[in-house]
């Protein structure tokens, strides 16, 4: 019988049984492990021989962190945030900042930085930056009109200089409810008289505010604020408004126009602003009307060809429409009295006034809401007040009742832009509309 050698390199039917075993088992085991999970394996071949393993050592250079000496503070400085208070003086104030009573001195010896820190009303806010030492490095002031002051030290010297602040500008909307009046209202809602004034001015010629409000009259108002470093500085203008006065909505949008110059539209692009205001004070109550009454200085009935507005002395009387001095100085029984000339056969009067606009002569051109005079109470008038008459041709007319002329609509070619701009107010107008909402940033 003939022998087979058997080749050492190939495996018996058993062996490889065996080992196909040995691999089941491998991939079992692996395959009961998490999904998810991290597994390190290191392994080591039988009988391999470690005691001979090379192993050696690396140093490697590493960048240390740039170190600050603790013990050099002369440099160190910090920024302070104060209110000016009622009572303050400029020492006061500077060693509330944590200024050295040397510096304070010094600060003191320079009449422009005093007079200028001295003159920030009570409740507006400074920021300075002075050193660890009592060293004032510079202190500031943002004012309502944008400006900001700048006081800089340098070498025991102080340097004023008023630049434009750099502001940042956010939107607000918020409403209201008339329960008293409109000022009360915005109160309420925490809007800055600012701005009521405004929506008092947008929707003056289609609400007379001093007698046509009504307890749940409502409104809406998208206006800007003016910031610096998260403090409000000022207010800017109104962006939209709405005001529901017995049940009718009023509606205004500004749109800056090609000329540069904003205006407010309805959403429709109808002007508000109409020829004529209908008062010629911002806010005010009527004291005696377009009526006969008893002169209380003559004791006789006659007419009273005008309206009288009851306000305090020294209130703001404003041109009611784009106009030409007519007649500006003293006229028996008016006091200190002006005519302004319109456009047709329109004029208007003020009489009673205080004093008047600086600089005020006849001839002059003035545009509608330009400040003319102030109220007082001279010629024959027992209290202080304004007398306005609305003329038409001459003949003096009720200006409650008078057919006030209106403006021209936007232009055509400005409507596409116009409704583009609009379009975003509107749409914050009608979020706040029937909402309880009393702010929204």
């Amino acid at each position: 019988m003939a022998r087979i050698k058997r080749n050492s390199n190939l495996l018996t039917h058993g062996e490889r049984v065996n080992a196909r075993k040995v691999r089941l088992r491998w991939l079992i085991a692996l395959s009961s492990l998490p999904l998810f999970g991290m597994v390190t394996a290191f392994g080591i071949a039988p009988q391999t021989d470690t005691s001979n393993v090379t192993v050696s050592t690396v140093v490697e250079n590493l960048a240390l962190p740039e170190t600050i000496s603790l013990a050099d503070t002369s440099t160190n400085t910090y920024i302070r945030d104060e209110r000016i208070e009622r009572g303050d003086t400029a020492a006061s104030i500077l060693k509330r900042l944590g200024v050295n009573n040397e510096q304070i001195s010094a600060f003191l010896k320079t009449p422009d930085a005093t007079h200028a820190l001295i003159q920030i009303n009570p409740g507006k806010r400074i920021q300075a930056e002075v050193s660890d030492d009592g060293k004032l490095i510079w202190l500031r002031h943002a004012s309502t009109d944008g400006k900001m002051l700048n006081i800089i030290a340098q070498n025991n010297q102080f340097n004023t200089s008023v630049t434009t602040a750099p502001l940042e500008t956010a939107t607000v909307m918020k409403s209201g409810v008339i329960r008293n009046s409109l000022f009360g209202a915005t109160d309420a809602a925490g809007i800055p008289d600012a701005i009521a004034t405004q929506m008092a001015d947008l929707f003056s010629t289609d609400i007379d505010f001093h007698q046509d409000l009504r307890k749940g009259d409502n409104f809406n108002v998208v206006y800007e604020t003016k910031s610096l470093n998260g403090q409000m500085v000022m207010t800017g203008r109104v962006l939209a408004a709405e005001f529901v006065n017995a049940g009718h909505a009023y509606r205004a949008v500004f749109f800056d126009g090609a000329n540069g110059k904003g205006e407010y539209y309805t959403p429709e692009g109808k002007p508000l602003k109409k020829a004529f205001l209908r008062s010629p004070l911002e806010f005010t109550r009527i004291s005696s009307g377009f009526e006969m009454r008893f002169h209380p200085i003559l004791k006789q009935w006659r007419q009273h060809k005008g309206i009288d507005y009851a306000a305090p002395i020294g209130t703001k009387v404003r041109a009611i429409a784009d106009a030409t001095v007519e007649f500006v100085g003293q006229q028996t029984g008016y006091g200190n009295f002006i005519v302004l000339k319109h456009s047709g056969n329109y004029s208007t009067a003020y009489g009673h006034l205080s004093a008047f606009a600086q600089g005020l002569h006849k001839g002059e051109k003035v545009s509608q809401g330009d400040l003319i005079g102030y109220v007082g109470m001279t010629g024959w008038a027992t209290g202080p007040h304004l007398h306005y008459e609305f003329r038409i041709a001459g003949v003096a007319t009720n200006p409650l009742t008078a057919n006030i002329p209106v403006a021209f609509p936007i232009a055509a070619q400005q409507l596409p832009k116009f409704k583009a701009e609009a379009q975003p107010l509107v749409a914050r107008l009608n979020l706040l509309d029937g909402t309880n909402l009393t702010a929204m940033e």
